[in-house]
C-alpha cells in the first residue's frame, strides 16, 4: 500500500497562513511529518478536553440549581425576609457561551 501524500500551500497575503508557514519553516529539515502529525493530534486532544470540561460545567450547574431548589431559606430575624442571591447578567452571559 502506498503512503497518503498531503501537500501544504499557504496563500502568504492570509495572515494565519502566513504565521503558519513561519512556524513549519522553522521546524528542522526530517521533522516537519512528526511536527504536524504532533499539532494535528494536540488540537484533537484540546478539541476532546474541552468538551469534557464543558460537559462537567454543565453537570455541576444542574446540580447547583437542583440544591438551591430544594434548600429552604430560613430569616435569622422575624419578619425580615432575605433576598434571593442573584447571579451577575455577566455571568449569566459567559456560561451560556460554554453551552
Amino acid at each position: 500500500m502506498s503512503r497518503p501524500v498531503f501537500s501544504f500551500r499557504p496563500n502568504l497575503e492570509n495572515p494565519e497562513h502566513r504565521k503558519a508557514w513561519e512556524i513549519l519553516k522553522n521546524v528542522p529539515e526530517g521533522q516537519k511529518n512528526l511536527f504536524l502529525v504532533r499539532a494535528i493530534l494536540q488540537k484533537d486532544q484540546t478539541r476532546h478536553l474541552e468538551e469534557m470540561i464543558r460537559k462537567a460545567v454543565r453537570e455541576e450547574l444542574e446540580e447547583v440549581r437542583l440544591e438551591k431548589k430544594s434548600i429552604p431559606v430560613e430569616p435569622e430575624i422575624p419578619g425580615v425576609e432575605i433576598p434571593e442571591p442573584e447571579i451577575p447578567d455577566q455571568m449569566l452571559d459567559f456560561l451560556s457561551r460554554i453551552e
